[in-house]
């Protein structure tokens, strides 16, 4: 699933995410959208089988946050498990 993280500074307000945005980005392949947020910075995730992170320009625009954001893109995905250290899962 493609991952794109924007970064956007907490003092330019609450990132919107009413029906228009989230019809903007649904059209671009995101299917799920999630906030994290300290007193500096807004973490908007972007995710999306169909969602193609290479090219942001477009996820910002539909946020909003074209002038000011900065969008990361993953380096490394994987899933952890527990499940081989502790003999697998017919323990």
């Amino acid at each position: 699933m493609a991952l794109l993280v924007v970064l956007v500074p907490a003092d330019r307000g609450d990132v919107p995410l009413g029906s228009a945005t989230v019809e903007a980005l649904a059209r671009l392949g995101v299917s799920s959208v999630s906030l994290a947020r300290d007193e500096y910075t807004t973490a908007v995730v972007l995710e999306g089988w169909a969602f193609d992170p290479a090219r942001p320009d477009a996820a910002l625009h539909a946020l909003g946050t074209a002038d000011g954001a900065r969008a990361l893109r993953p380096v490394v995905q994987m899933v952890v498990s527990t499940a081989a250290m502790e003999g697998g899962l017919t323990r």
